[in-house]
């Protein structure tokens, strides 16, 4: 498993996706961009899981404010470099991105360039609710616009077996997993929640 896991949206669900990724497979994590350091995305995944620390890479852009990284880099008087986000050594990995896929990195650069950049297949996160078929096919197309392999989807939120069908069917997408909201959410929560398909086949 290489993936990139995105999202429809910033809060979809990505940080959640990727915890549980990790229990349900032998991967390393990588957020080469975090923006808001109060509780970083990293944090969040290591609590989680509670991982080992070989299991993540350093991330590469630490930016202080809650914000997309292309002004939270502005603000902290900082370029984000394309040429320094390069795909760690071969291995099982899952790479977190920031927000969704139009979110600026800089002036040039959106997710969706460093996504067809580091030549990893995506996952996209999507809602369940209101509103995610539109999103979520928008989504799929621009990541397919960009030839850009789309791995399949993690659903996140209530059940809404109607909206899944519509993300099928009309995005050609097939459903890794869907994560139920879970509270307490806790490892044992996530580590219950099965897998659709073998991970270490994407």
């Amino acid at each position: 498993m290489r993936c990139f896991i995105t999202g429809t949206d910033t809060d979809v669900g990505k940080t959640v996706a990727c915890a549980w990724a990790m229990l349900h497979a032998p991967v390393r994590y990588w957020k080469p961009v975090q923006a808001g350091l109060d509780q970083t995305d990293e944090a969040s995944v290591r609590k989680l899981t509670e991982a080992a620390d070989d299991r993540f890479i350093p991330t590469r852009y630490n930016l202080p404010e809650p914000l997309s990284p292309h002004e939270a880099a502005r603000r902290a008087g900082v370029s984000i470099d394309m040429t320094t986000l390069e795909v760690p050594e071969e291995g099982p990995l899952i790479v977190e991105g920031a927000g969704g896929l139009m979110v600026p990195l800089n002036d040039e650069s959106h997710i969706i360039d460093l996504i067809k950049q580091l030549d990893l297949p995506a996952i996209l996160v999507c809602r369940t609710t209101l509103g995610t078929i539109n999103h979520s096919l928008l989504s799929l197309e621009a990541l397919r616009a960009r030839d850009v392999p789309v791995a399949g989807v993690i659903l996140c939120g209530p059940d809404v077996p109607h909206n899944r069908a519509a993300i099928e069917k009309y995005g050609g997408a097939r459903v890794i997993a869907h994560i139920p909201p879970l509270d307490p959410l806790t490892r044992s929560a996530l580590e219950a929640v099965t897998p659709e398909v073998d991970l270490m086949t994407l």
